[in-house]
């Protein structure tokens, strides 16, 4: 039996081009969980797929301390040129920890820490996140391999434990001196391919 129930569907015209939006929920995940489809990714060979975590302070707000908003929109823009593809967009702000406890991250970070120590010093983990909601959701849709657009080892691998055969697509986006330290961290603490 699937953990996915997808609770609705609507075509999302955007600046990239037109989608259709799924909200799903897997699992007892308290919110829903989006998704962005183009073409049939179960039909394809291997479709292009994103799995994006929430990010309200860059995607929203535009803040200059990550590279999330670009990532989501360079791969919106990938995913919709190949005509065929998922962006999963999980509801997990800032590694899993929630936007209070990011923003007091962020505090941390404003004195000297980097992302992973900051969290460290919170006592909360470096990264909370879980992918299994994107395997659940990309199965049920069919998708068995993927082009992954990421630099995250850790996605690239649990869609694997997943049992989704994956080729990992760098997705490279311009930084600037706001995001450095955290662009550094990511390569340096987390093993991202920056």
């Amino acid at each position: 039996m699937s953990q996915i129930n997808v609770t609705a569907t609507a075509r999302l015209p955007t600046r990239h081009g037109e989608f259709a939006m799924d909200t799903f929920r897997y699992g007892d995940d308290p919110v829903p969980h989006l998704a962005l489809v183009v073409g049939n990714p179960g039909g394809d060979e291997t479709p292009l797929v994103r799995v994006h975590s929430e990010c309200a302070t860059g995607e929203l707000f535009g803040s200059l301390r990550c590279d999330c908003a670009a990532q989501l929109d360079e791969s919106l823009q990938r995913i919709q040129a190949a005509g065929c593809g998922i962006l999963v967009y999980l509801r997990q702000e800032g590694r899993g920890i929630g936007i209070e406890n990011k923003l007091k991250a962020y505090a941390l970070q404003d004195q000297g820490l980097d992302t992973v120590e900051a969290n460290i010093a919170l006592g909360l983990p470096v990264d909370a996140r879980s992918f299994d909601a994107a395997v659940a959701y990309l199965k049920h849709k069919g998708v068995t391999r993927c082009q992954l657009l990421t630099n995250n080892p850790e996605k690239e691998q649990a869609l694997k434990d997943g049992g989704i055969e994956v080729t990992r697509v760098p997705l490279k986006t311009p930084g600037q001196a706001h995001s450095h330290p955290y662009l550094e961290a990511k390569r340096l603490r987390l093993g991202h391919d920056l």
